[in-house]
């Protein structure tokens, strides 16, 4: 049976998966800036796409966890989204050849951020169903290929896009989510499509009942929140930030590749760092360095300092990506699991919603300068708030 699968071969299937995921998001959400400038929207229009996609995802995010956990299964929802994306990445393309209505433009490319968004916890969540369901799966090593592939993804499309055009994102998140459908229909997941690893435990139900359920969470989720509002200021505007500095799109490629490959060693090692370390203690670290990196490209003087600045995402997002997914695993109930993957989710995608709409208007109207130094205050809050939520799992944590 694909249930038997050797530990390797489970891991190799679920890296393809986060491969292809994660070289879909380089394009869509690395290099919105470089295509939707060029497409003709300004800096407030972008903000505003990314922001009302971001809404839409948000509630969204919860009703998707909860038909994943039902009769549709992680699977066929992931399918769903994958051929929603390949589809839309299709129409920008065709739009953006045929030089069609602005508006319709920015409508399909939301779109392609919001199935994006809904994917995330999903795509996440197959790796760890598999493993509370018996699967031997490496979790951070695949999760490590996937920082490859983005590496990847934005160098090449940092090229690409100089030499032959933004035309080149929306044909490469069409071909991107493609090969996911392909990789997917090769990823076995034991047991079956429906129902989580607690069997018939179905866990909460509305976000009120699971709020109470684990309240020190929701606290955790507003300091979140202001974590990914600064983070979303460094990767949603990265184009607008290194222009500032003197570069062009090329350099915001390198930049972005850099980052990537130094989130790999915490992906890599995280399973032998949870052991030593308790998760909570690494949610801490990252929230520290999420906000140290905002505070550092604020003072970055030109591209060469810029460059090295992204080794601060190795204990930032690096650390963070895998260890709110241990995190998670560890403190909920297996019938709430893929909801609580869900919800922190949706805290990525509302610090994307606040960080688009703010950076936006402040680009216009302050500056660069100004937009860093505001939101790194915000992402300290953000930390002060994570210092204070995180909290030991109550049965000591486990290796994914």
């Amino acid at each position: 049976m694909v249930f038997m699968c050797g530990k390797g071969t489970l891991t190799l299937r679920y890296a393809c998966i986060q491969s292809f995921f994660w070289m879909g998001f380089a394009s869509i959400m690395g290099f919105a800036s470089v295509f939707l400038l060029d497409a003709g929207f300004s800096n407030a229009g972008i903000g505003a796409v990314i922001a009302g996609a971001g809404m839409l995802s948000a509630l969204l995010q919860p009703v998707a966890a909860s038909l994943a956990e039902g009769r549709w299964g992680l699977k066929r929802m992931v399918y769903g989204v994958c051929a929603g994306l390949t589809g839309l990445g299709a129409g920008v393309a065709a739009l953006y050849v045929a030089d069609g209505p602005l508006w319709i433009t920015g409508a399909l490319y939301g779109g392609c951020i919001l199935l994006l968004q809904l994917a995330l916890p999903l795509v996440n969540a197959l790796g760890t169903e598999a493993i509370n369901r018996g699967g031997r799966l490496n979790w951070g090593a695949a999760r490590g290929a996937g920082s490859i592939a983005y590496a990847v993804m934005a160098w090449g499309l940092g090229l690409l896009t100089k030499s032959a055009g933004a035309v080149t994102v929306p044909l490469l998140i069409a071909g991107g989510f493609a090969l996911l459908s392909a990789a997917l229909a090769a990823y076995p997941l034991p047991g079956g499509e429906g129902g989580t690893a607690a069997g018939g435990d179905r866990g909460t139900g509305s976000p009120m009942e699971f709020l109470r359920r684990y309240p020190r969470f929701g606290v955790l989720l507003i300091g979140t929140t202001l974590l990914y509002t600064g983070h979303a200021i460094l990767n949603n505007y990265t184009f607008q930030i290194v222009q500032s500095k003197g570069g062009s799109s090329a350099e915001m490629g390198t930049a972005a590749a850099l980052a990537a490959f130094c989130e790999l060693p915490p992906m890599f090692l995280f399973a032998a760092m949870v052991r030593r370390v308790r998760c909570d203690v690494w949610m801490r670290v990252a929230g520290a360095f999420f906000t140290l990196k905002l505070f550092c490209t604020w003072l970055a003087p030109g591209v060469t300092v810029f460059y090295g600045v992204q080794v601060l995402q190795m204990m930032g997002w690096g650390v963070i990506s895998v260890a709110s997914v241990f995190y998670i695993n560890e403190l909920m109930d297996k019938g709430d699991a893929i909801k609580g993957q869900a919800y922190y989710t949706m805290t990525i995608t509302l610090g994307t919603v606040l960080g688009s709409l703010a950076g936006g208007w402040l680009l216009d109207t302050a500056g660069m300068d100004a937009t860093l130094l505001y939101t790194s205050g915000a992402s300290l809050a953000g930390t002060v708030i994570v210092f204070a939520a995180a909290q030991r799992s109550r049965d000591g944590g486990k290796v994914l």
